[in-house]
């Protein structure tokens, strides 16, 4: 199907918050500073994204209504949806922080050596 290249955009709007990306990175950042405003150098310094990511992550997060800002200041939307998502990073976080060096952590091919229960 034809599309038009003026409006066309491959993710449709989707931003891909998985752990390790800039989006992610500057969110969660903004998350455990909920209502304080950074500059994108701010930003830079304290979450570790290279200063020519920032902004143009920031446009694609303020495009999904993750982030807002005033002037040169970027915070945390307001917003329930972001409630659950900091809720979530920070859930998962603590798991990862108590349990990622547990035996199933230092073992990763731990599920090679359980039996197969299909064929029973």
């Amino acid at each position: 199907m034809p599309v038009d290249f003026r409006e066309y955009s491959a993710d449709q709007g989707r931003i891909d918050l998985t752990e390790g990306t800039n989006a992610r990175t500057l969110l969660s950042f903004l998350l455990e500073h909920q209502g304080i405003g950074f500059t994108p150098a701010e930003l830079h310094e304290e979450a570790g994204v290279a200063r020519g990511s920032v902004s143009p992550t920031l446009s694609r997060l303020e495009q999904a209504g993750l982030v807002r800002h005033e002037g040169n200041y970027w915070a945390a939307a307001e917003d329930d949806r972001l409630a659950a998502a900091s809720a979530s990073i920070v859930g998962l976080a603590t798991v990862e922080e108590d349990y990622g060096d547990d035996w199933y952590g230092q073992n990763p091919d731990w599920a090679e050596d359980l039996p197969d229960l299909s064929e029973e």
